[in-house]
């Protein structure tokens, strides 16, 4: 008998909310057809670090607790998430899985990432015809 297991690892869309800046906010996750927060136990640099890489921002200057960003409405998804800081999306990150949680919306995590900031640069010359 052969047994197969096929294991389809998902990136869920996440968003900032309530943030100053594009790269600065609550941290959302879009999940069964509505938006969600991030409880903050055990919320930490690495995880901060993982959700600006998966917004395209720059480095993570903090990772925020206590719903820094202010308080999130409805689903809490995600709790005890757990990034080592590599992973390409916060739900290849260890968690209790979707919406299984021990949180109040007073602990919503939230991240301050730096903007990228894209630069052109022109090169100048002058053409001389003789």
């Amino acid at each position: 008998m052969i047994v197969l297991i096929v294991c389809v690892l998902v990136d869920y869309p996440i968003r900032l909310v309530k943030g100053k800046e594009k790269c600065s906010g609550r941290v959302e996750i879009f999940y069964s057809s509505s938006w969600g927060t991030v409880c903050d136990d055990y919320w930490d640099m690495n995880d901060a670090k993982v959700a600006c890489s998966q917004l395209g921002c720059g480095p993570v200057v903090n990772a925020t607790t206590q719903a820094y960003f202010g308080e999130g409405t409805g689903q809490i998804w995600l709790d005890d998430v757990g990034c080592l800081g590599m992973e390409t999306s916060l739900t290849r990150c260890s968690n209790r899985g979707f919406g299984t949680h021990n949180c109040v919306h007073g602990e919503d995590a939230g991240v301050v990432c730096e903007s990228k900031i894209g630069f052109l640069l022109f090169s100048s010359f002058t053409l001389q015809i003789m």
